[in-house]
């Protein structure tokens, strides 16, 4: 070890120049699995330790003359004592100490922003043109990010570097190869002054050999500590800093940069991060403002984000969120009138806008919102970021460097609160978030009842196996208590618990500890819900509309939050449900539609022409998502909420590439997930394969609207399948159109059945193509003639044999009779067709239509028969409930029956029940055609809205 201590010495020299730390967001995190090691106390081996100790105190006494010592962090104190000023110094003779309070703007650029040497001339513009307007102007910059995903980024490389060096692998020279070129290149564009590329570039290429030289002497060792890492990995922030002023001053206006570590002054904390300390910061800005003259208001001034300096003047790191963190203590320090977080997004949103494509950029919001938004996960500052900002109440805002237009979010104490107003009441919440993979473990026995210290058993033990509890939610009876944690977490905090219980769990005392796995919490979020009656009901009635069920609830009494565990599945299903309901019209539904046929498209037109005024009017918004025919469907893109109505047959037909091949699981998952709190999907085919779908449909939460019998005429055992989720659900199933078209025939039986009322019998004219041909067959035409009438009017179907088969009637018979409670099956209908039996195996509908006319006697006779006894024929389905039977059947009616005085294709039904006994209660009126019958499924999707929040 002695050769490896005495090489160490030898190279370290050259390192000893290396004058800065910065980090990225990847090591803001702690550097990996030896930085967490270090972290946490634990140290490496003596003689491992004792080489790099040495190697740091060689440079040390070399570039700085510091007197000698073995300690790794006075080493590097003295390393950084000793960087470069590059760039001439201009001094005010009237510049003095910090001018606090005197209207400072502090503006923070992440990574992102300083991707390119574009981006960062643009950043700098923004700076001057700041400045140029009177104002005191102070930037704060991270390492420079990236463009394109496979561009090196600055951080990223310097982290590789040393964990490459630390494990003796040689690649960490790679490293610095891509920072070199990354560098130069930015510079060699930015920087037109001549001098100013010189003087950069030999600061820069001076530290990369600098941070060579110790790169190797790690590897040599093969370690590193905290204090060595956070010194390697921190130049990316200094040297954007430094070329950020030079680049201003080339483009004619004055500016320096100010080197963190110079200024700030942190200590450890208990929570991992770091606390500031204010008096001997502030020490130092003065200080440095009296020796640099930094306080003119025609200076730029540019800091290194990310970087302080420990007590001991030791360089460290902010830890997480650290470059805003800087800009917030800056801003603090000099009692700035505001502070400006630079990225790439507009805002702080009301909800993640990858999974709620509603989401809105808010105007503002209080340091207590923000602190819990961001505690579950949402994209806003750190808790311990806002902290030096609320000591003199300067506003954050959070901007987007790529839309200057967007005013971003404000995050300041000025929010209104706890007011009346007409806006706070309608919307209370500001923001959703959720988490997405948490375990619920629950720890559960009478014997916790009323004993004290149980809770802090609990925690103490969880604690100690260095879990995380993320949610707490105890039953007031103290008979469990559940809490929440990640789940790479839950295994050691079942097992402690099990371990800390074991006595308790066998004397009985405690039950068991059971843990609830694939669970995510989903918090809403809101200063205005204090003191705001009916939020807590408002989000449970959106969890419950979409078929989300609440494993455990958590408020605290502040009402800022709210707080719930859903299963993991349900997670974005719920975040769009409890978002729609707090941030969109009171009813937002997602539609999908099967069949655009006749009657698909007429639904699609109806409903175009009432979008505007349901939303308006109503607060419902009706949003078609997908359409889907046999062989094609048309979907949203997820830039669109809707497709356009105006335009979706031209898109469907694939005059555009938005038609895509026909997948009814693609279909349903697609109106699934697209975004509204509510989804229906409308089946106006007569296909029985689509019809198969919909027991899956309603126990995914999406709603079904049909006029497609084959349902719930098909298989008893899968209608009652149908009926019971409906009946159990908040997912509703609605089918009006399947007996009446557009005639309120079904909700006529349920309202009967539901008051209270009988059905004794139902008999009924229920075809509408066999209703023409009855009014209109007389004497002296034959039958023939007026089928093929109703044919080419396009009464029939392209086969007439359907319609006078029997077999449409007959399933709406069944439908009824099931309605009425009876178990009866299609086959249990006797039918009487009207199709010749010899013509049933006809091939073609050209030879049955040419065949018919030998058959015209048979049905004149039988209506010649009834007219001579004064009566007419009408082909009728009879649900006679008393019997418990059902019959399709050619009966005769006297001249003055509503039945026989019935025209044009009109239907009519009537309902002999226990109060309409006497007479009975009819209904008539037209029983087909497109518009009435796509009319009764608009009417169905808006018994849906109405009905949403309650079983049907």
């Amino acid at each position: 070890m002695a050769s490896v201590v005495a090489h160490a010495v030898a190279i370290a020299p050259a390192a000893a120049a290396a004058r800065s730390s910065s980090s990225s967001s990847s090591s803001r995190s702690g550097l990996k699995a030896h930085r967490s090691a270090f972290a946490s106390g634990t140290a490496p081996s003596s003689a491992r330790a004792s080489s790099l100790r040495a190697a740091a105190a060689a440079a040390s006494r070399s570039r700085a003359a510091a007197s000698s010592s073995a300690d790794i962090d006075t080493s590097i104190k003295a390393v950084v004592a000793t960087k470069n000023v590059v760039g001439p110094t201009v001094a005010w003779p009237d510049a003095g100490p910090v001018a606090r309070g005197s209207g400072w703007e502090v503006h923070k650029f992440g990574g992102t922003c300083v991707g390119s040497a574009e981006r960062i001339s643009g950043c700098c513009d923004l700076l001057i043109n700041n400045a140029k307007s009177g104002v005191k102007t102070f930037g704060v910059v991270s390492a420079m990010g990236v463009i394109n995903k496979s561009d090196p980024k600055v951080t990223d490389c310097l982290i590789n570097a040393t964990d490459m060096a630390s494990s003796r692998n040689p690649a960490y020279g790679l490293e610095l190869e891509k920072l070199e070129v990354k560098h130069r290149t930015t510079a060699e564009e930015l920087l037109t002054k001549p001098e100013e590329l010189a003087a950069y570039m030999k600061a820069f290429d001076d530290e990369l050999n600098d941070l060579r030289a110790m790169l190797k002497a790690m590897s040599i060792a093969g370690t590193s500590t905290r204090a060595f890492a956070d010194f390697v990995v921190g130049h990316g922030e200094l040297w954007t800093a430094r070329l950020c002023a030079a680049a201003i001053r080339c483009k004619g206006f004055d500016a320096e940069w100010i080197d963190a570590r110079d200024v700030l002054v942190v200590m450890d904390a208990e929570d991992g991060g770091v606390d500031v300390d204010y008096e001997r910061s502030n020490a130092n800005l003065d200080k440095l403002f009296l020796e640099k003259s930094h306080g003119h208001p025609d200076r730029v001034l540019i800091a290194t984000g990310f970087i302080a300096r420990t007590p001991e003047g030791v360089p460290t790191t902010l830890r997480r969120n650290g470059s805003d963190y800087s800009a917030t203590i800056f801003g603090a320090l000099l009692i700035s009138k505001s502070i400006s977080i630079w990225t790439d997004v507009d805002g702080v949103y009301s909800a993640d806008p990858r999974k709620v494509i509603d989401a809105v950029c808010l105007d503002q919001l209080s340091y207590n919102e923000a602190w819990e938004l961001s505690y579950f996960g949402a994209n806003v500052l750190h808790p311990r970021t806002t902290l030096p900002a609320m000591r003199y109440n300067i506003p954050i805002t959070i901007r987007n460097y790529f839309n200057l237009s967007a005013p971003g979010t404000s995050i300041s104490d000025k929010v209104d609160k706890f007011t009346d107003s007409v806006e706070v009441k309608k919307r209370p919440v500001k923001g959703i978030a959720t988490i997405d993979d948490v375990c619920l473990i629950n720890v559960e026995g009478t014997g916790m009842v009323g004993v004290p210290g149980t809770a802090n058993a609990v925690f103490a033990a969880v604690k100690d196996a260095g879990c995380n509890v993320m949610m707490i939610s105890q039953a007031s009876s103290e008979h469990s208590i559940c809490f929440a944690v990640r789940s790479n977490e839950a295994d050691a905090a079942v097992n402690a618990l099990n371990k800390r219980f074991e006595k308790a769990i066998a004397a009985g005392r405690i039950k068991e500890v059971t843990r609830i796995n694939d669970c995510a919490i989903l918090a809403a979020v809101g200063q205005n819900m204090c003191k705001t009656s009916g939020v807590s009901a408002m989000l449970f009635e959106a969890l419950a509309s979409a078929s989300c069920n609440v494993v455990a609830i958590s408020q605290g009494c502040s009402e800022y939050n709210i707080t719930v565990v859903v299963s993991k599945k349900d997670v974005n299903k719920a975040l769009r449900a409890v978002h729609g309901r707090f941030y969109l019209s009171k009813t937002v539904i997602s539609v999908g539609l099967v069949g655009p046929g006749l009657v698909g498209k007429t639904l699609l037109r109806q409903m175009k022409e009432q979008l505007a005024e349901l939303k308006e009017d109503y607060s419902v918004d009706l949003r078609v998502v997908a359409i889907t025919g046999n062989s094609q469907m048309l979907l949203t893109d997820g830039s669109t909420t809707a497709l356009d109505l105006d335009t979706w047959e031209a898109d469907y037909a694939g005059v555009s590439t938005k038609s895509v091949k026909a997948d009814m699981a693609v279909f349903m998952q697609h109106v699934a997930d697209s975004g509204a709190p509510e989804q229906v999907i409308i089946d106006c085919s007569a296909s029985a394969e689509v019809a198969s779908h919909y027991l899956s449909w309603l126990k995914a939460g999406i709603n079904v609207v049909t006029p497609n019998k084959k349902a719930n005429s098909g298989p008893l055992a899968y209608y009652k399948e149908l009926r019971s989720m409906q009946r159990n659900s908040y997912t509703h199933y609605f089918y009006e159109g399947t007996v009446g078209a557009g005639l309120p025939i079904i909700s006529t039986v349920r309202g009967l059945l539901d008051s209270g009322d009988k059905v004794l019998k139902i008999e009924g004219i229920f075809s509408g193509t066999l209703s023409y041909i009855f009014n209109t067959y007389g004497a002296g035409q034959n039958f023939s003639d007026v089928v093929s009438a109703a044919k080419d009017l396009g009464y029939t179907e392209p086969d007439p044999r359907d319609d006078l088969s029997g077999t449409d009637v007959a399933r709406k018979v069944v439908i009824l009779a099931r309605e009425c409670g009876l178990d009866l099956e299609l086959e249990d209908i006797p039918v009487q067709s009207l199709v010749p039996e010899a013509l049933r195996a006809t091939a073609s509908v050209e030879e049955f239509m040419k065949e018919l006319p030998k058959y015209d006697q048979d049905m004149a006779a039988q209506t010649a028969e009834a007219a001579a006894a004064g009566e007419k024929l009408r082909y009728v389905g009879v649900v006679d409930v008393k019997a418990g039977t059902g019959s399709v059947e050619l009966r005769r009616y006297p001249a003055d029956h509503p039945f026989a005085q019935l025209s044009g294709s009109d239907n009519i039904i009537s309902f002999q029940t226990k109060r309409y006994c006497n007479q009975a209660l009819v209904i008539r009126g037209p029983g087909a055609g497109a518009e009435v019958t796509a009319g009764g499924v608009f009417g169905d999707v808006l018994r849906v809205c109405q009905y949403l929040g309650a079983p049907s």
